[in-house]
């Protein structure tokens, strides 16, 4: 069964690429023609391509891993922000923190200065500071939410990046391939398809675009998380269900060790 189909994507517009002159010759095998000096990507191509990526990402979510879902541009960082919070993933949609994967443990350690601030907060360890040193904390506070609130969960590299825009997002994308994080992505026909695993060929300026192909992803990534759920569910009955046989047993085992002694000699009575 297909996530999506060639009316849906074809009424969201994600058939339209940039002006010829712009294009990526690498992205030619997804380029059904050309109209208006326009290209137009072969949607098709897309069908097949987001059932291939949403088979994937859901296996990501079932295994219990993170996808950490980039989007900076102004027309996808809203829609990027309620898909990936939809399915509790982590999400950049401010500013790319350079050295965000490469340089990992830094940016965890800011992570963890904002959850300080927060308990700080909370056990009014600040009542004690002057307003301006407060005013300060807070500022510095509201600017770790408004970059790095989104990826406070994310404690460890995630196991995949899902990336709208591989041209504006090149820093991200390039410490994933430096760390060998697969990369997903919708890549338009100015971008170059190769720095991409999971290549996702539509409209990537388009929020109508973005959103139906994120609501395809998003929906298998769910899918994911529930199996999980469901088989995390069936294992604990399966082993509430050993853990109650188990006393069952030994008590069995225990009666069938006193017969022993008295049939033994019940036998030797006999002879």
């Amino acid at each position: 069964m297909s996530r999506t189909n060639f009316e849906t994507l074809l009424e969201a517009g994600c058939h339209f690429g940039h002006l010829k002159r712009k294009w990526n010759p690498a992205m030619a095998p997804y380029i059904f023609m050309e109209r208006n000096g326009i290209h137009i990507i072969d949607l098709h191509k897309t069908v097949a391509k987001i059932d291939e990526a949403a088979e994937a990402l859901k296996n990501i979510a079932k295994s219990g891993k993170k996808i950490l879902f980039v989007a900076t541009k102004k027309q996808a960082k809203d829609v990027i922000a309620e898909k990936a919070a939809s399915v509790n993933m982590p999400y950049v949609a401010e500013r790319w923190p350079g050295g965000m994967l490469t340089n990992f443990p830094t940016i965890r350690k800011a992570v963890k200065k904002m959850a300080n601030i927060d308990k700080l907060t909370a056990d009014g360890t600040f009542s004690n500071l002057s307003k301006r040193e407060i005013l300060q904390i807070s500022r510095q506070r509201a600017k770790l939410e408004k970059n790095l609130g989104s990826i406070s969960d994310l404690t460890r590299l995630p196991a995949a990046l899902f990336v709208i825009d591989v041209m504006k997002e090149h820093i991200a994308v390039k410490e994933a391939l430096r760390l060998g994080i697969p990369v997903f992505g919708i890549v338009d026909t100015n971008s170059d398809p190769n720095s991409v695993d999971y290549v996702i060929p539509a409209n990537d300026d388009a929020k109508d675009s973005i959103s139906v192909i994120l609501d395809a992803v998003c929906g298998a990534v769910a899918e994911g998380l529930e199996e999980r759920k469901a088989e995390k569910a069936d294992q604990d009955a399966a082993e509430k269900q050993e853990g109650e046989k188990a006393p069952c047993k030994r008590a069995a085992r225990a009666r069938k060790e006193e017969e022993a002694p008295a049939a033994a000699e019940t036998e030797a009575s006999a002879e």
